[in-house]
């Protein structure tokens, strides 16, 4: 068992790290305030993350590996439901990290490695989006050609990228508090689905209102 415990503490420690990079936003949030919330020393948070960049790296890497194997979801999306579900998903993933998001241009900024590694999340993104796209043509769901296909990957892209910053400045004191967080999840996805509106089949045009009526209302 004393064998287990290096782990286990290292475990802990990001599990708080990351409600309080998610509850304060990562620049508020010192190494101090951590071990005190973990009621550890210094050394000990030390011991197991030398650096903050050390566990935001570690929080990082826990993120882009769920974020690959849902990203590859995408192949199996034929018609509007799916897509939501897809999207769904995917926004509650960026919740779950989002102080990544909240915080992304000035992460980038201090963190060289995330600087290249949000690169790849990008293009893993744009890519499964492209494969969304190209199974609900398939599926007959909607119809779209080669050019606006590319033009509306990238605007769902920037919309799923940037949809919590918009959250937030939209109403700082509140919109990343949990309590918010199922209405600005389905708010997130009713606006990226809805740039495929002008291409939709009338049946599925019909089915997205549904869907966003049934699990949202009328959006914010």
């Amino acid at each position: 068992m004393a064998k287990k415990a290096p782990r286990r503490t290292a475990e802990r420690i990001l599990e708080v790290t990351l409600d309080l990079f998610n509850r304060f936003g990562e620049p508020n949030v010192s190494t101090t305030l951590i071990s005190a919330e973990l009621n550890i020393s210094p050394g000990n948070l030390y011991y197991h993350y030398p650096a903050k960049d050390e566990l935001i790296n570690a929080l990082f890497d826990r993120y882009e590996g769920t974020l690959s194997e849902l990203l590859n979801a995408s192949d199996s999306v034929r018609d509007v439901e799916d897509a939501w579900f897809f999207m769904h998903t995917l926004f509650e993933l960026i919740w779950k990290y989002r102080f990544l998001y909240r915080d992304l241009n000035d992460l980038l900024s201090k963190n060289r490695r995330l600087e290249t590694h949000f690169q790849w999340v990008l293009k893993n993104k744009t890519r499964a989006v492209r494969s969304l796209l190209d199974g609900m043509s398939r599926g007959g769901a909607l119809q779209i050609g080669a050019a606006e296909m590319e033009a509306t990957a990238t605007s769902m892209v920037v919309v799923l990228t940037y949809w919590l910053s918009y959250e937030y400045v939209r109403d700082p004191r509140h919109a990343l508090e949990p309590e918010n967080a199922q209405l600005a999840l389905l708010r997130g996805a009713h606006h990226v689905l809805n740039l495929l509106v002008p291409y939709l089949e009338p049946d599925q045009r019909s089915h997205l209102q549904s869907l966003v009526r049934a699990y949202a209302g009328a959006p914010g």
